[in-house]
């Protein structure tokens, strides 16, 4: 038994709080990742970030290992969290309310290259946030969780077919609009 399965073991029987600081220790960095990928916000990262965990030790006692693995299990819930904050009113009055705070104004050539980038991932994010909650997880695993389509296939239990098909319909949506948006 790995361990992984014994911290687990030990939160699921009596709370165990070193196994789940083990435990959160071990997948912190790669949650936060995740997290700021989506959202390219350092704040925002962290405190979605503990949020995932907050849930994940709290509906702990529902993972069953035999269905999946930890990991798998707890991407699937970041997708969850991920989704529900994009559909927020927290995150529309964010969208109104961005400043340039932070930024170098000194380094304008730099500056102009993150704003830039940073205009895609939010345009991306946002294309996402308009297909069914079943492509967006898919893509979000695909996209900035750098999953194999086979690999997101086992995480959300469908059929890679089916991952595909989403995954594909997806991206083909993102290209299209990317374009529009660029010469539009």
């Amino acid at each position: 038994m790995n361990q992984e399965i014994r911290w687990i073991k030990k939160i699921k029987k009596n709370s165990n709080h070193e196994a789940a600081n083990q435990l959160i220790a071990e997948y912190y960095r790669e949650m936060y990742a995740f997290v700021y990928k989506q959202t390219l916000d350092s704040e925002l990262s962290l405190d979605l970030t503990q949020e995932i965990f907050i849930r994940v030790l709290k509906s702990i006692g529902s993972f069953d290992e035999r269905k999946a693995s930890f990991r798998t299990w707890l991407y699937r819930l970041a997708s969850n969290r991920l989704v529900d904050y994009f559909r927020s009113k927290n995150y529309k009055y964010r969208q109104l309310a961005v400043s340039l705070e932070g930024y170098d104004v000194a380094d304008r050539e730099d500056m102009a290259v993150t704003l830039e980038y940073k205009d895609d991932v939010e345009k991306v994010t946002s294309i996402i946030n308009r297909l069914d909650p079943s492509s967006q997880q898919i893509a979000r695993l695909k996209l900035f969780g750098e999953y194999t389509l086979q690999e997101i296939a086992e995480m959300v239990q469908a059929p890679l077919s089916t991952v595909k098909t989403r995954y594909y319909a997806a991206l083909k949506l993102i290209k299209k609009e990317m374009k529009e948006h660029r010469h539009g």
